[in-house]
């Protein structure tokens, strides 16, 4: 069972994608830490000797901002936006598409569930 970046690999994955279970490492940054660690990507996890371990951990601990950094770096870059009242912030803060998406029919992600409004029905015509 290996942990890097205070996050435990899961150990039957290959070391390329069990490393994108850490946030901020995707596929194309585990290809190259694997490399400048020299590791081969399709080694897996129970395999890894302890110096390749150090090696992967020592890598992205130098050159990679991961985990709790970048979150922090994140939220604060978002908190920036809020505070200075950009219409990226207020995007953010009203829980809005930020990037330009259309908002008419799509967006439910960020909108939620659909609410439909009452009182659209056709009325039945009574006497009187």
């Amino acid at each position: 069972m290996a942990r890097i970046a205070d996050v435990t690999l899961p150990n039957d994955k290959q070391v390329e994608t069990a490393l994108t279970y850490v946030y901020g490492i995707g596929r194309p940054s585990s290809q190259k830490i694997l490399a400048a660690a020299k590791v081969k990507p399709a080694t897996r996890v129970k395999d890894l000797k302890e110096a390749e371990i150090q090696a992967i951990a020592k890598e992205i601990g130098d050159n990679y901002l991961v985990e709790g950094k970048l979150q922090r770096l994140v939220f604060n870059n978002i908190k920036r936006l809020q505070d200075i009242r950009s219409y990226r912030g207020l995007r953010h803060t009203a829980r809005l598409p930020a990037r330009g998406q259309r908002t008419k029919t799509n967006a439910r992600t960020r909108r939620g569930k659909k609410v439909t409004v009452g009182g659209t029905a056709k009325k039945a015509l009574s006497k009187t």
